[in-house]
């Protein structure tokens, strides 16, 4: 009862921030230069009278407040509007192209901490060595290294130079057209659909985006561990199953990395924030068809509808993803009790 009371009220606290956050982003689009009907009809040179016609249809011509309490009223029912320039539901849209988006993090974060925690844990063990060094060197400049930069880079030596991986799109132009979407997610609909060459079509083009967005964040969740570890190792009982001579391997994977797990599921769950931006930069790097391009499509549209509608969606997903880390804590140390 105490963990799913912790849950709602964790659920509850997350509305005003949702709720403040599609404010500020409401506020800031309106008070914006620049009129979002030039964009939809195509030009500066539109008859005034056009203009006006438009403003009235979309309500631009009420006052801000009345527009606000309006797009409020319907989002509390589900309902984020039309995009301007497609005329089509956002909500439709937004499900259209965020689960190439969740397909892509989540990868990006499975491979951020199969390296981090790997490279944590082996420059833990060496600490003060020259490997314990070389580690901690390239978690530095795998962190420092903007996203953009390294996966042109990798763009460059994998897709051009090798010719070993795509260097874009999520799958190729042949199969996107006559792909069926189950769940909106390649890799799982192939499975699920047993189409195996599929499979390793879409898992060619998800590897270069998703390393890309991995390995920026694998220099933090590798220090992370490194230190995290070390503080572990040090504690006595640690001490002592070591002079007990239980063997390394089973000391640090079943005793000490569990200790130490608290602070890296930490980072790993900030890290989702940094990973959805992230992702914007990636997918336009990569040509993603994830929610990240849907959101640049619409700034440069100034689609005030898709540019909220988006948002909002991202902060829900943050707020859920922060709250699982938070309900992690407990499988992962009995000391934590929620009341």
């Amino acid at each position: 009862m105490g963990l799913l009371r912790y849950a709602f009220t964790r659920v509850l606290l997350t509305l005003p921030m949702v709720l403040i956050l599609l404010t500020v982003v409401f506020l800031v689009l309106h008070v914006m230069p620049g009129n979002p009907v030039l964009v939809i009809l195509g030009g500066r040179n539109v008859p005034v009278a056009l203009i006006h016609q438009y403003e009235h249809r979309l309500g631009f011509d009420q006052p801000i407040y009345v527009q606000y309490a309006r797009y409020l009223w319907g989002v509390v029912h589900g309902n984020l509007g039309e995009s301007f320039s497609s005329g089509m539901s956002v909500t439709s849209q937004i499900a259209l192209h965020l689960p190439a988006t969740l397909e892509l993090s989540f990868s990006g974060l499975f491979i951020a901490g199969l390296i981090g925690v790997s490279t944590g844990v082996w420059a833990a063990l060496r600490q003060g060595g020259y490997v314990d060094q070389i580690l901690r060197f390239t978690h530095i400049g795998t962190y420092a290294i903007p996203i953009f930069w390294s996966g042109l880079m990798l763009q460059m030596v994998f897709g051009i130079f090798l010719k070993w991986l795509p260097t874009g799109l999520q799958l190729n132009p042949v199969s996107a057209a006559f792909f069926q979407p189950i769940t909106g997610f390649v890799v799982l609909d192939a499975l699920l659909r047993g189409q195996w060459a599929l499979l390793g079509q879409a898992l060619e083009h998800l590897l270069l985006p998703a390393f890309t967005l991995g390995l920026a964040l694998s220099g933090l969740v590798g220090r992370v561990t490194r230190a995290a570890l070390i503080e572990v190792l040090d504690l006595d009982y640690v001490r002592t199953a070591r002079a007990k001579g239980l063997p390394a391997r089973a000391m640090v994977l079943k005793h000490a990395l569990r200790n130490a797990l608290i602070p890296i599921i930490t980072v790993v769950g900030i890290q989702f924030a940094i990973l959805m931006g992230g992702a914007v930069l990636t997918e336009a790097v990569f040509s993603w068809p994830g929610i990240g391009s849907f959101l640049l499509q619409s700034i440069k549209a100034r689609d005030f509808n898709a540019i909220q509608g988006t948002v909002v969606v991202i902060a829900i997903l943050i707020a859920t993803v922060n709250l699982i880390v938070d309900l992690c804590y407990a499988l992962v140390d009995p000391r934590v009790r929620f009341s």
